[in-house]
């Protein structure tokens, strides 16, 4: 059985003060020595406990108007010293290193100075250089020592403290190391995006704590997210949001961004499986559920509109994780908090950043998003027959809906209904079949419709089968060495083919 450690030495060097009482009384009841610095050290006399200073310590003052307190071998060696190694005790014994088996920091406000507007120098002075070093120093030394990074965290440690009688085990110190890394981590990405002018405001802004989430995509997969969500959402109802989530949510936004009018879309591994535009909330609904209703189990639901208690019950009739809305009526959210697990999101008026970081190797790809949205201006006609307005709608509808939709990928639309897309596929052609299965499996007439594919066709074979569904025009950003193949097959069948000069790859 594991023998666990007790806590007989602690420093504490904490910014924000709150909260700290109870955490003192705890470790005095447990007989641990305090060791602090400048203004914790005063704040722990004035509650009337005894406290060795770091100046005591080390024999130097702190200097260069507190930028320098803790820095000294005698901290740091207390805290990074193996208790187990023979050289590393005979260190201690040799300079008189106090052994230290509980480090308390939490550290400079920096995203708060920045957040309020503090002139240059003034967030310099808020990059923490003694605190940061404590956290990372002490959680490497986990296996000696417990760090405590964040006044967050001081339930966690007076459970400890009072269940434990100021005893740790090692799995116990492993964790509160993994948050401090944590908390380092989002910290000096901060302190990055900040000297970064070159990064888009808002991402700069969406910068939050680090979030610890119940597991990743999988749950043997570990997973954080490091971002400011509550400044997107209002989370009304329902279970911790997940890792999954986080991602249908993100793409559920921003293709409901792209719309002005009236929407509904039902979203499921980050494509959607249903969307319409309509004059009601409740036939927006009704018509992007008839898109793939098998798919909506278990998805994501959001629209652009007030969510009304009639649209509420229709549906409540379906199991889905998440919906998403700007405002909710009353009575339609007693409908949807029925289900007590039922994640319910109210979106706040936002931006949201327009950069994209994706880990990949030993690095990090960054690029621009794909904000680019077509509109009629920007449309080729290529073939002899010319759409007509609601023709150019739909294929400024689909050629949307294709762009949020994983490549390979073709859509297949009409009036402002999502019938049915193919993604992620490997060619086009598989894509555009399991469109075309789909619609028809699930009883749409594709006589009339437009199909959007999010890149140029190589050959006619794509043209030539969508005809035979029943497509009548189509949407693409042209590029190919063959292009005038597809086009000639086109006009002999008096098809429309606009091009649209954007390729839409999302990979």
């Amino acid at each position: 059985m594991e023998k666990k450690k007790k806590i007989r030495s602690a420093l504490l060097s904490v910014y924000h003060k709150d909260g700290l009482d109870p955490v003192l009384k705890q470790l005095v009841q447990n007989q641990v020595r305090l060791i602090s610095t400048g203004g914790t050290a005063e704040y722990i006399r004035s509650k009337g406990y005894e406290v060795t200073t770091v100046e005591s310590l080390t024999g130097y003052p702190g200097m260069l108007g507190g930028r320098v307190k803790t820095l000294h071998p005698k901290i740091f060696g207390g805290i990074l010293g193996r208790r187990e190694v023979e050289a590393d005790r005979e260190d201690f014994t040799r300079f008189e290193i106090p052994e230290i088996d509980l480090v308390v920091v939490d550290l400079y406000p920096f995203e708060q100075t920045v957040g309020e507007g503090g002139s240059h120098d003034e967030i310099i002075e808020k990059i923490d250089i003694g605190g940061i070093t404590l956290i990372r120093a002490a959680a490497k030394n986990y296996r000696d020592v417990l760090v405590v990074s964040s006044m967050n965290q001081y339930p966690a440690l007076l459970e400890l403290l009072e269940n434990g009688e100021g005893a740790t085990s090692l799995l116990q110190r492993e964790q509160f190391a993994k948050q401090a890394f944590a908390v380092s981590s989002a910290y000096d990405t901060a302190i990055y995006r900040y000297f970064t002018p070159e990064l888009d405001e808002g991402f700069r802004n969406s910068t939050g704590p680090a979030h610890i989430l119940r597991y990743g995509e999988n749950p043997h997969q570990k997973g954080l997210f490091f971002g400011d969500f509550n400044a997107l959402f209002d989370q009304l109802h329902g279970k911790e949001i997940s890792y999954n989530n986080l991602l249908d949510v993100d793409a559920a936004v921003r293709l409901a961004d792209e719309f002005t009018e009236p929407m509904v879309a039902v979203l499921k591994h980050n494509n959607a499986c249903g969307l319409a535009l309509r004059s009601s909330v409740l036939e927006a609904w009704k018509d992007a559920l008839a898109g793939d209703p098998v798919s909506a189990f278990g998805g994501i639901i959001i629209t652009n509109r007030r969510l009304d208690e009639a649209t509420a019950l229709e549906i409540n009739k379906i199991f889905y994780e998440v919906v998403i809305a700007p405002e909710y009526d009353p009575l339609a959210l007693e409908v949807l908090m029925q289900k007590k697990k039922r994640i319910i999101l109210q979106r706040k008026t936002s931006r949201l950043p327009d950069e994209q970081f994706r880990s990949l190797l030993n690095g990090v790809l960054w690029q621009e998003r794909d904000s680019r949205t077509e509109v009629p201006g920007d449309l080729k006609v290529v073939t002899k027959k010319a759409p007509d307005e609601q023709q150019v709608k739909d294929l400024l509808f689909a050629n949307i809906l294709v762009k949020h939709t994983k490549s390979n990928a073709i859509v297949l639309a009409k009036n402002g209904q999502l019938l049915a897309s193919g993604a992620g596929q490997t060619s086009r052609i598989d894509a555009l079949q399991q469109a075309i299965d789909k619609a028809t499996r699930f009883g749409f007439d594709l006589h009339g419709a437009v199909m959007a594919s999010d890149a140029f066709f190589p050959f006619a074979d794509s043209v030539t089968i969508a005809h035979q569904a029943g497509v009548e025009a189509v949407i693409q950003p042209g590029g190919s060495i063959r292009d005038q193949e597809s086009i000639d097959y086109c006009n002999e069948h008096n098809l429309i083919m606009v091009f649209s000069g954007i390729r839409h790859f999302k990979h």
